[in-house]
Order: structure tokens, then C-alpha cells, then sequence
């Protein structure tokens, strides 16, 4: 009888034990963060390359483990394709809100993110904002942050750098979606102001053509020292391929969707944009930070990461971190509030880009380095140090 008690006495503690886990597991509430980007189409590896950030990111803070006010979280990224359209961005954004309620979105494309920022504040949500159009944080949205630091910031240095070693002419050979369109227009009047001379202008729709000689030729005809170029990875290499079989002897400057290290993948290393001035691409990061970040990745994918990756890698670790600062997992507008703390407190590991914080406006805060190819290898400027050079 004692034997059978005993036994009962250890069934009894083992369902106790087990029924005690089981409550635990249940009381990690899952909280979803929102992601609409392009999957498909044109742009898929750069909205890949965002996606694979954030990924990366949720799964370290699940790792470790998601304490906000006493509560244990797990976080699950909801991805919807929005092709590069941004009325498919507002809807998947309305979905992500009403059927996941996410209190973060991250948006990487500037169409986009103005189709979110019509209703993201009655919604409410916060917006993650992956572009570093100026625009996204002047319009005085309370709900956005804006992951890179603004492009306005590259100009000066750029055609600073280009100028003096390749000449006072440039032909303008972008894409043709909004944010290369607003490059454009802070480009051209600064380019002027500098004492050069816009020669050719013939912006092409990077996203739906891979044949860009005919486009090419009609800037050539200007006989330009400089060509002003940049949209998706892929399509910015063709460009710069092209216009080099078709005799351009001179510099590129690329906008910073562009990446330098997926544009020689394709057209066969650095060689073909020497003497180009562009973002630094992460593998070339001489920081410590980003050359331990690029390793992790190369563990995970067997690739090599770019800046979207580790920015918006970044962003997701900031909103976790912003989470528990604010106390809240739900209320958006709390979570913004403590935005900057969190990437003034972001440990090192967790931010490659040496992002110091966010503005008043949402806007991020950093001394960006740049990459400039000398030689077949890319050279790590600051921007600070580009603006102050005479």
C-alpha cells in the first residue's frame, strides 16, 4: 500500500511539475512584428536582405529571451510581398494592424512608407522606416523612425570626391521610382552650386528592364567625366556594365540603394566601378562590430550580409530593447518614446552601424562611412572626414 502510494505521490508531482512547465510556455505571449516589402519581382533580393535582418534579430531575442514589465514575450516577424507598389504596402499594412496586431511595421521602400504614414498614427502603429529619404521624417509623422540616416548627407562629400578627380560633368543615368527621383532633385541643384554642368539627364525603369544600352548611349552623347547612377543592386550593376562596354572611362556616383559588393558580384569584382563613391559595403567594414556581425551572418546563410541586412538587423534589436524601456509591447506610441534611449543602450554586437540615436523626428543619428573603390578595393571614408577635407 505504501509502494502504491508513493507511486502516486511521484505521478502526482511529475503532473504537478509538468502542468507548472506547460503554464510557464503558455504565458510567453507572442508578439508580431510587421514586414511588407518587395519578395518578388525586380527587388526581391534587396527586400530579402531586410527580411533576413530582421529574422536575424527575432531569433537572437527569442534566444535570449523577451522580458518587458515583468512579462515573458516571443517575437514573430509577418511578412507580406508588396512587389515595390505601394498601394499593396497600405493594404498589407491594414492587414498586418487589424489580423496580427502588430504594434511595429518596418517599410524599406519611400512610396511605401508615405502610404503607411497616411493613417499609421489613427492606426496606431509605429513605422519602422527603411529609407533615407529626408522627407519621411519632415513631415512631422509622431509614429515614424527612420533607420538610416538621411542621404542628403552623402551628396556633398560625393561629388565633392568626384569632382576634383574626374571632371565637372555628369549625366544623370538613375532610376526612375521616387527615392532615385528625389536623389535627383537634391542632387542636381548641388552638382550646379558646385560648378559642374548636368550634361544628360535619362533617368530608367531599373525594376523592369535589364537591356539599359539604349538608355546609356543617350547620356554618353553628353560626353560626361561622371555618371550619376543607383536603384536596385542588380539593375545599378547592368548600368555600369553597359556604360562601360560602351567606352566610360570615368566615375560613378551611386545612390545608396545600390550596393557596391552585390554590383560586383555581378559584373566580376570592383574592377568595373573604379573610381566609383557609394555606401560601404558591410564585408568591407574595417569596424570591429561590423566584421564580428558579418561573420554571424556568414554562419546562418553561407552569404555575405549587406547594410540593409545589419541596419534594419539593427532596428528590430532597438524596438525590443525600446519595449522594454517603455514597459509596453502594445502601445506604439510609448515604444517611440524610447527609441533613442534604446540605440544610445543597444549593446555593440547588436549595432554594426554605429547608429548613435534618433532625433526629435525619428530620424537616426550616425557618422556614416562610405566606400570609395581605388585600386580594385574599396576605401573606408567617414563622411564627416570627406565634409571637412578641402
Amino acid at each position: 500500500m505504501k509502494k502504491q502510494l508513493g507511486a502516486l505521490t511521484r505521478i502526482s508531482a511529475a503532473m504537478t511539475m509538468g502542468l507548472t512547465l506547460c503554464g510557464g510556455a503558455l504565458a510567453q505571449e507572442v508578439v508580431k512584428i510587421g514586414f511588407s516589402g518587395p519578395l518578388s519581382g525586380g527587388a526581391a533580393l534587396y527586400g530579402k536582405n531586410v527580411q533576413a535582418g530582421m529574422e536575424m534579430a527575432i531569433n537572437e531575442i527569442n534566444a535570449k529571451g523577451l522580458d518587458v514589465g515583468g512579462k515573458k514575450y516571443k517575437l514573430e516577424l509577418v511578412s507580406l510581398d508588396d512587389q515595390y507598389n505601394p498601394s499593396q504596402t497600405g493594404v498589407n499594412v491594414q492587414r498586418l494592424i487589424q489580423q496580427h496586431k502588430t504594434p511595429a511595421v518596418l517599410v524599406p521602400h519611400s512610396g511605401g512608407i508615405f502610404a503607411v504614414q497616411a493613417f499609421n498614427e489613427k492606426a496606431p502603429v509605429l513605422l519602422l522606416a527603411y529609407t533615407s529619404l529626408p522627407q519621411v521624417t519632415a513631415r512631422g509623422n509622431k509614429l515614424s523612425v527612420r533607420i538610416p540616416p538621411e542621404f542628403t548627407g552623402y551628396i556633398d562629400p560625393f561629388i565633392k570626391a568626384t569632382m576634383t578627380k574626374f571632371g565637372k560633368n555628369v549625366a544623370i543615368a538613375n532610376a526612375d521610382h521616387d527615392y532615385a527621383k528625389a536623389w535627383t532633385a537634391a542632387f542636381k541643384p548641388a552638382w550646379e552650386k558646385a560648378g559642374g554642368t548636368v550634361v544628360a539627364e535619362n533617368p530608367m525603369s531599373y525594376n523592369k528592364a535589364t537591356d539599359f544600352y539604349s538608355g546609356v548611349s543617350r547620356v554618353m552623347q553628353g560626353k560626361p567625366d561622371v555618371l550619376f547612377v543607383g536603384g536596385a543592386s542588380e539593375p545599378t550593376a547592368l548600368v555600369v556594365k553597359q556604360a562601360r562596354e560602351l567606352g566610360f572611362k570615368g566615375g560613378f556616383i551611386i545612390i545608396d540603394q545600390a550596393k557596391m559588393d552585390e554590383m560586383a558580384k555581378v559584373i566580376g569584382g570592383y574592377g568595373p566601378i573604379e573610381g566609383s563613391i557609394g555606401v560601404l559595403p558591410l564585408v568591407e567594414d574595417e569596424r570591429k562590430e561590423a566584421k564580428a556581425f558579418v561573420e554571424r551572418f556568414r554562419k546562418i546563410h553561407s552569404r555575405d550580409p549587406s547594410s540593409e541586412v545589419s541596419l534594419n538587423y539593427s532596428a528590430v534589436h532597438a524596438t525590443a530593447l525600446a519595449m522594454k524601456l517603455a514597459g509596453t509591447v502594445s502601445d506604439p506610441v510609448a515604444i517611440r518614446g524610447k527609441m533613442d534611449a534604446a540605440y544610445k543602450q543597444l549593446p555593440a554586437e547588436f549595432n554594426p552601424n554605429s547608429i548613435d540615436g534618433v532625433d526629435e523626428k525619428g530620424g537616426s543619428l550616425a557618422d556614416t562611412y562610405v566606400g570609395m573603390v581605388e585600386g580594385g578595393k574599396v576605401k573606408n571614408l567617414s563622411l564627416r572626414s570627406l565634409s571637412a577635407a578641402k
